[in-house]
C-alpha cells in the first residue's frame, strides 16, 4: 500500500516552524484510497467485526466515534488513515487529545506522546487488550518531570488492531493508577477456528525529503489447533528514517554564544521488531483459556534532540544512529468465563520485563540528558519488572430494577534496577558536596513499589431512559499509603433525540519509582534551583503523596437520523501534583540547597469538547470534533500543566464511491 501524506506539525518544543507546517495549516491532505489491499486483506477473519461493514455500515460506525466522554476508533478508520510512526497519530484525532512532551519544560519535546484533557501524559494509562502497559516508565525522568520516551502506543502494529476505545474524564477513573486523564485500549484482532493469513507493506513518502520516510511490513496468521484450540500470531517491522537535522533552519529562535550554530531538531526515527502469538483453549462453552507471549526490540534513530542544547562533537556524531533501545518481553494467562446466567468473569495474570538501554548520560545541569563520551560502558542498561494480577465478576441482578454489580481486585508490583541513573557523584568536581545520610559514590540501584486493589461498580437502569452507575475503587500503595476513589456517572434521556450525559470521579496517580527513590539524585549550579543563589540538588522522596484529580463533566447528545451533535463540559481539579520542589528542604556542610520532589497544592484543568456529524448523502459524511482549553494552571507557579493548542478542531470529509473506492479529505 503506497500513500503520501501531508507532514506531521511541528517537530520541537521551540516556537519553529518546519518548511511544510504553514502549507499543512491552510490546506487539506487528501488521503485516496483504492482499495488495493491484495488478497490477504480480503482473507481477513470472518469474525473480525469490521469485515462485516459495508458501504451502509460505514457512516453509521462513523457516528459512535464522537460519543461523550466515551470514542472508539475501528479497524476501518485506521485503514482509511493509515499511520506512519504509530496509532498516537489518529489517536490525537479524538475530541479532548493531543500530543505533547512529558513535561511543560518543553525538554524532550520531540518525544510526544498522548495527553487527554489536558492532564500530561503521565496521566494517561495505554492498555493493549485491557492490560497496562508500563516500558516508558523505565526512562529516567528528569528535573521538570520530562522523559525520553515515545510512549506506549507503538507496541502493536497499526495492521493488527480491531479497534481502539478512549476513555475521558470520570469514566476512566475506575482503571485507577495513572488514569486521571483518560485510557486508551489498544484491542488486537483475535484467532478463529478458520485458517487465515495476511500479508501488509506500507510506504510512507513525505512531500518533503527533509522528513524521516516509514517503510513497514507485517503478517498475522490464524486458525485451529484441533476441536478446542485456536491460535493468533503476527510479526512485524517497521523503519522511519531520522529527520535532517537542518530540518527547522532559518525557524530557530536567536541564539549566541555556545549555541550559536545549534539548531531546534526534527523528529527522531525508530526502528520496530514485533513477534507475538497466542494461544486459545474453548475447554467448556463459554469459557476459554488464552496464553500470550510478545517481544518487541524498539530502537531509535538519533536526530539531534537533546535536553539541555548539548552540541559537541560527540553529541553531533550520533545523528541517524541508535543512542536507546528498548527491548519488552509480556507474558499473560488469561480466563474468561460466562455462564447461562449471565455471569461472567475476566482473570488475567502479566509479567511484562523492559530492558530499557541506552548510551550513559549526564545527570548534573547543563550536562543533564547529555551523552557521556567517557563513560566506561558504551551502553548501560534500566531493568524494569511489572507484575499485575486481575481479576473481576459481573453479575446480574434483578431486583427492583435491572443492575449489572462488577466487583474486582488487583495487585501490582513494580521492580527497577537502575545501573544508569543513581550515579551521580557527590564528591569532586561537577557536585555540590556530600549529603548527610547518603551514600557519595555506591547507592543502590533497586527500587520497588507495590498497589493492591479493590473495585465496585454498579450499573442501574432505573427506567428505560436512565441509567446510574455509582463506583468505588480502593488502592493502597505500599509507599504512599490508602486511596479512596469514588465516582458516579449518570446518563438521562431526554425524549427521542437528546441525552444528558453526567459525572464526578475522584482519580489517582501514584508518584514514580524515581520520584520516591531517596537514592536518585540530581545535581545543578543554579538552573532549576528555585529559591537558591548556588547549586542545589534534587533528590527523591519517599514521603510523597499520591496525585489526586476530581473530576467533573456534564455533556447534551443529539442523535437523529444519522446527524449527531454534542458539547460537553469539563473541570478536573487537581491536587498534590508532583513536581521538583520550590522550597529547599535543608543544606549541607559546604552551603548546597537540598532539594526533593514535593506536592504542588491546587492545579486547575478546564475545557469544551464539541462535534458534529453530519449525513451529506447515503455515501458521504462529514465529521467534526473540536477541543477548547478554558484553564490550565499551576495554582502554585502559574504554567500550564501541559503544551498543548488552546483550541483543536478535526474536521473529515469521507465518501464511500463504491464498496471498493473511498475518498476523504481531512483538516486539523
Amino acid at each position: 500500500m503506497l500513500m503520501t501524506t501531508m507532514p506531521d506539525s511541528c517537530n520541537s518544543w521551540q516556537k519553529c516552524r518546519n518548511k511544510t507546517m504553514n502549507k499543512k495549516i491552510h490546506s487539506l491532505a487528501l488521503l485516496v484510497n483504492l482499495g488495493i489491499y491484495g488478497v490477504a486483506q480480503a482473507q481477513e477473519p470472518t469474525d473480525t467485526p469490521v469485515s462485516h461493514d459495508d458501504t451502509i455500515v460505514v457512516t453509521a460506525a462513523e457516528q459512535n466515534l464522537q460519543a461523550p466522554g466515551v470514542s472508539t476508533i475501528t479497524a476501518d478508520e485506521i485503514r482509511k488513515n493509515p499511520v506512519a510512526r504509530d496509532v498516537s497519530e489518529i489517536i490525537r484525532t479524538m475530541p479532548g487529545v493531543n500530543l505533547t512532551g512529558n513535561s511543560t519544560s518543553g525538554q524532550r519535546g520531540n518525544n510526544r506522546q498522548i495527553d487527554i484533557r489536558g492532564m500530561g501524559p503521565e496521566n494517561t494509562l495505554i492498555l493493549i487488550d485491557g492490560k497496562p502497559v508500563s516500558s516508558r516508565n523505565s526512562v529516567r525522568q528528569g528535573w521538570r518531570g520530562e522523559r525520553d520516551t515515545r510512549g506506549d502506543t507503538s507496541w502493536v502494529p497499526p495492521e493488527m488492531i480491531e479497534r481502539i476505545e478512549v476513555l475521558r474524564g470520570p469514566a476512566a477513573a475506575r482503571y485507577g493508577n495513572g488514569a486521571a486523564g483518560g485510557v486508551v485500549n489498544i484491542i488486537t484482532k483475535k484467532g478463529s477456528g478458520e485458517w487465515h493469513g495476511s500479508w501488509d507493506a506500507y510506504f510512507n513518502a513525505p512531500e518533503h525529503k527533509e522528513e524521516g520516510a516509514t517503510k513497514r511490513t507485517n503478517f498475522s496468521l490464524t486458525g485451529p489447533l484441533g476441536d478446542e484450540f485456536s491460535f493468533r500470531l503476527y510479526g512485524n517491522l517497521d523503519k522511519t528514517q531520522a529527520d535532517a537535522w537542518d530540518i527547522n533552519q532559518g525557524h530557530q529562535s536567536a541564539r549566541a554564544g555556545t549555541y550559536a550554530t545549534t539548531l531546534p531538531a526534527g523528529r527522531e526515527g525508530v526502528i520496530n521488531k514485533d513477534i507475538n502469538g497466542v494461544v486459545r483453549w474453548d475447554f467448556a462453552p463459554l469459557q476459554s483459556l488464552e496464553l500470550e507471549a510478545g517481544y518487541s526490540r524498539q530502537g531509535n534513530l538519533y536526530a539531534g534532540d537533546t535536553q539541555n542544547t548539548n552540541s559537541d562533537a560527540y553529541t553531533r556524531s550520533k545523528y541517524g544512529y541508535e543512542t536507546n533501545r528498548l527491548y519488552r518481553q509480556n507474558y499473560s494467562l488469561t480466563w474468561n468465563g460466562g455462564w447461562d446466567n449471565g455471569v461472567t468473569t475476566s482473570n488475567w495474570v502479566q509479567y511484562e520485563h523492559t530492558r530499557n538501554s541506552r548510551i550513559p548520560e549526564g545527570l548534573a545541569g547543563g550536562t543533564e540528558g547529555k551523552f557521556n563520551e567517557k563513560a566506561a560502558q558504551d551502553f548501560v542498561d534500566i531493568d524494569l519488572d511489572d507484575v499485575m494480577l486481575h481479576s473481576e465478576v459481573n453479575l446480574p441482578i434483578d431486583f427492583l430494577v435491572n443492575q449489572t454489580l462488577t466487583l474486582g481486585t488487583e495487585w501490582n508490583q513494580q521492580r527497577m534496577k537502575d545501573l544508569s541513573s543513581n550515579t551521580q557523584a557527590l564528591t569532586g568536581t561537577n557536585t555540590g558536596g556530600a549529603i548527610d545520610g547518603v551514600s557519595a559514590t555506591d547507592r543502590s540501584p533497586y527500587s520497588k513499589a507495590e498497589i493492591f486493589s479493590l473495585f465496585a461498580e454498579n450499573n442501574m437502569e432505573l427506567t428505560d431512559s436512565t441509567i446510574v452507575t455509582p463506583g468505588l475503587r480502593f488502592d493502597h500503595h505500599s509507599i504512599v499509603g490508602n486511596n479512596w476513589s469514588p465516582a458516579l456517572n449518570i446518563s438521562q434521556g431526554l425524549g427521542d433525540d437528546f441525552t444528558l450525559k453526567m459525572g464526578i470521579a475522584r482519580a489517582y496517580k501514584a508518584p514514580s519509582l524515581y520520584q520516591t527513590n531517596p537514592n536518585y539524585i540530581l545535581y545543578s549550579k543554579g538552573q532549576g534551583c528555585y529559591a537558591s543563589a548556588g547549586g542545589c540538588y534534587l533528590q527523591g522522596n519517599d514521603d510523597l503523596k499520591a496525585e489526586t484529580s476530581i473530576n467533573k463533566e456534564i455533556g447534551l447528545e443529539f442523535k437523529r437520523d444519522g446527524w449527531l451533535a454534542g458539547v460537553t463540559w469539563f473541570r478536573n481539579d487537581y491536587r498534590n501534583k508532583i513536581e521538583a520542589g520550590y522550597v529547599a528542604v535543608g543544606q549541607n556542610a559546604v552551603g548546597t540547597d537540598l532539594y526533593q520532589w514535593d506536592n504542588v497544592p491546587k492545579a486547575v484543568v478546564e475545557g469544551l469538547e464539541g462535534s458534529l456529524n453530519v449525513p451529506v448523502s447515503e455515501t458521504v459524511m462529514w465529521t467534526n470534533n473540536i477541543t477548547y482549553m478554558l484553564k490550565s494552571e499551576n495554582k502554585t507557579t502559574g504554567d500550564r500543566l501541559s503544551i498543548i493548542p488552546e483550541y483543536t478542531l478535526n474536521s473529515t470529509l469521507s465518501w464511500q464511491a463504491r464498496e471498493d473506492l473511498s475518498m476523504q479529505t481531512t483538516f486539523t
